[in-house]
């Protein structure tokens, strides 16, 4: 029995991963009585629809709307899991590690300063992985074609080269250096040689981010030397391709052993359609193809670091530790974030939907594709089904021919042999020597027009038709047959910055919600996918929570605008307290909140962050939502295209009085955007319905006590208001912290036409 125990053991201690089932008993059963008082709730409303006049009518159908949308949560967080990866057990099970080229996005330098891009690369190209110099490439693609990004990214290099053996010698945790020198190392008695190379680095960093942040785009045009050629007279929307290796480890003398850097600004032209970052992504996959052509890829946002030094390797734990692939066709990383403000007072770092709903979703058919911290497998994003990949196994397919490649992935004869060898799986090809010998056919493959009459942004690479290209092309890939698994291991495996202020969190919000509702909508309706492909009912029904957001945004104001319209009007849509219904909504209201606080707690959150959250919801639903619902019915209806707004990035620097300008950063700004027009109409109508329903309880000017409103309105208003506390604020504030005048007389001219 003891040998017997032992060898168990031992199997245990070379797994690569375990997916572990996490309980939640307790959690099922006060989901089914929230859902039996919503329930309750609707039965009631269909008792007295015809007495009850339209308001009822209004809020029996938002009602039902909110059971739906909670059966949905329900299907989401029923069968959780959490995925345990083991790096150390590598080396026994696998022979050689796979080659990872590695993608950082970056759109524009000003939105997003090149020392946040300096940095991500940094940690990217001082990772832990065996023979990394020749296994790992790192491409960074500008789309803002800044030869103050290009800049940067040459003085990267310089620094690596100093960097990367730092942090090797020291086995240093943090490998983003403005993270890592915002505090000083206990470095010990004997440490004086640590003490020594600590304190040059940070001399040498402080130097980088000198020379970074003083740049010029004029000097370096001028006296940059003839690396800027190429950026000359170039328009940021309309400029050929330009492809620079800025790091090729192969031409080292000294073994310096960290990975390639190449630099890619794709060609733009006035006559093409870019697709935002879609395209980007795709270039960068059909120039690394021609390069280094790894079987594995990994995307990040510019400002997301690897904040793990072995992240590739517990990513390889979950690509290569399951019996069959299948399981994992990418590998999702929850987005977490550095220097985050206490409470999270805008509602966007997310940390309770990535705990719940994330490890719910990755209990189904895995975790949705979030559009950086992802590694993806090259022939999955080629377009590649388990079902094709089993057939060319068992011989019943061959090796595609060359019309067939030409028709999928373009005329290049270079990358559609790279394309030949990841399908046929022949990946015992000889490194390019060269790498500089690449360049020109890297330019063929990333110009404007290359894609034509191609399978690329459709069956093949990141899909087009949404401004949310990560999640499409995620549910392509789960569409195909494939599952998806979530890396979150201890540290996280990637921080970023979470955006602060009203207009820029509400910016990413109504552009994801703008996204999503295309999809929804459109010919890559999830529904669809579960119809005619491979797209589990469950998991559909997942996407769909996200992809209703715009919906629920029209729904919660809908009947957000019950309330006042009950006080202005005379009438009621609650029950009263003498009705026999009265306590199913307090119920209903009283339950749901509980269950939300109880999860923020469980989190480790306070009852202020669920505050703040909740908060955060409710303004997030009735602007960034809602306004997505209107932009993308007016495309819809051809009245109006979508646009790709950039979201503002904080400078990485190592000193903590930098980050952040405001004097309170966590109270809400404001601007004279579109998206605060709906929220400030709402406080301004809720506080003129409060006026005159306490007017009319005062003097006793009701018409009908029976019709009347009762108590439950004037609770939902004074709630509502509660919600919108910083719009009440902002009618009075001053500056940034106040409504403009523009804002404000829109909105008094909505409550004055309602």
């Amino acid at each position: 029995m003891a040998m017997k125990a032992s060898g168990a053991d031992q199997s245990k201690k070379k797994l690569l991963q375990e997916r572990v089932p996490l309980r939640r008993t307790a959690w099922k059963l006060a989901e089914f009585f929230v859902l039996f008082l919503l329930l309750a709730l609707l039965a009631h409303r269909a008792t007295g629809l015809d007495a009850g006049g339209v308001a009822w009518q209004v809020a029996f159908v938002c009602e039902a709307w909110f059971t739906f949308v909670w059966l949905l949560n329900m299907n989401v967080k029923w069968n959780p899991v959490r995925f345990v990866t083991y790096p150390e057990n590598l080396a026994e099970r696998i022979e050689e590690l796979p080659v990872v080229d590695m993608f950082v996005t970056t759109a524009d330098p000003v939105l997003e300063p090149p020392l946040v891009t300096a940095n991500t690369v940094l940690s990217l190209l001082s990772v832990d992985y065996p023979d990394a110099g020749e296994k790992l490439a790192c491409y960074i693609s500008d789309d803002g074609c800044s030869p103050v990004t290009f800049y940067a990214m040459r003085e990267t290099v310089k620094f690596s080269r100093m960097w990367v053996p730092f942090c090797r010698r020291h086995n240093i945790a943090v490998r983003a250096p403005f993270r890592y020198f915002t505090s000083t190392p206990d470095f010990g008695p004997a440490g004086h040689k640590f003490r020594d190379d600590w304190t040059f680095m940070k001399s040498e960093y402080e130097k980088l981010v000198h020379r970074i942040e003083d740049a010029d785009e004029r000097s370096l045009l001028r006296h940059g030397g003839p690396d800027f050629c190429e950026f000359m007279d170039v328009e940021r929307a309309n400029h050929p391709a330009i492809v620079k290796v800025l790091w090729d480890n192969s031409k080292s003398s000294i073994g310096e052993g960290f990975p390639h850097l190449i630099y890619v600004s794709r060609e733009k032209s006035l006559s093409h359609h870019h697709h935002y970052k879609a395209g980007a992504m795709n270039t960068l996959t059909r120039v690394s193809a021609v390069m280094t052509n790894a079987p594995i890829m990994l995307n990040v946002d510019c400002d997301m670091f690897a904040n793990n030094p072995q992240v590739v390797l517990h990513a390889m734990c979950l690509l290569l530790g399951f019996d069959n692939e299948i399981y994992s066709g990418f590998v999702q990383a929850p987005q977490k974030f550095y220097g985050a403000l206490k409470d999270d007072p805008f509602g966007n770092q997310m940390e309770v939907i990535f705990k719940k709903l994330g490890s719910g979703v990755a209990g189904l058919q895995g975790m949705f594709y979030g559009g950086t911290g992802c590694f993806h497998r090259r022939k999955v994003i080629y377009g590649m089904s388990p079902d094709s990949i089993m057939a060319g196994r068992e011989g019943i397919t061959g090796s595609p021919s060359a019309k067939e490649l030409q028709k999928k992935f373009g005329i290049s004869n270079e990358l559609k042999e790279s394309a030949r060898k990841i399908i046929s799986a022949n990946l015992a090809s000889e490194p390019i020597v060269d790498m500089s010998s690449r360049i020109e056919i890297a330019k063929e493959v990333a110009a404007c027009n290359y894609e034509i009459g191609t399978h690329w942004g459709h069956e093949i690479g990141w899909v087009y038709g949404s401004l949310t290209e990560d999640v499409l092309t995620g549910q392509r890939i789960h569409a195909m047959g494939w599952r998806s698994t979530m890396l979150d291991p201890e540290p996280p495996a990637f921080l970023g910055c979470a955006p602060t202020g009203g207009p820029a969190c509400q910016t990413q919000f109504k552009r994801w919600a703008t996204g999503l509702f295309e999809i929804l909508i459109g010919q890559n309706n999830p529904i669809l996918a579960t119809i005619f492909k491979h797209l589990h009912l469950r998991q559909c029904l997942s996407y769909l929570i996200i992809y209703v957001w715009p919906l629920r945004g029209f729904v919660e104001v809908c009947y957000a605008l019950l309330g006042p319209y009950c006080l202005l009007t005379n009438q009621s849509f609650l029950p009263k307290a003498s009705e026999d219904g009265f306590n199913i909504p307090l119920a209903l209201f009283l339950t749901y909140n509980t269950y939300n606080l109880v999860e923020y707690m469980e989190c480790g959150l306070s009852t202020h962050a669920w505050w703040n959250n909740h908060r955060m919801q409710r303004i997030t639903s009735a602007s960034a939502w809602l306004l997505a619902f209107l932009i993308v019915l007016l495309k819809t209806l051809g009245l109006s295209e979508t646009v790709f707004e950039v979201t503002r990035k904080d400078k990485s620097t190592s000193h903590d009085d930098d980050v952040i300008d405001e004097a309170d950063p966590g109270r809400f700004t404001f601007d004279a955007s579109p998206v605060f027009i709906p929220v400030t109409t709402l406080v301004m109508l809720n506080i003129v319905a409060i006026t005159i329903g306490a007017w009319r309880v005062v003097f006793r000017t009701m018409e009908s006590e029976h019709s009347a409103p009762g108590v439950n309105e004037f609770m939902c208003c004074g709630w509502l208001l509660l919600c919108f506390l910083p719009f009440v604020r902002g009618l009075v504030g001053k500056g940034s912290y106040g409504i403009p005048w523009s804002v404000m007389l829109k909105a008094s001219l909505v409550v004055a036409i309602y």
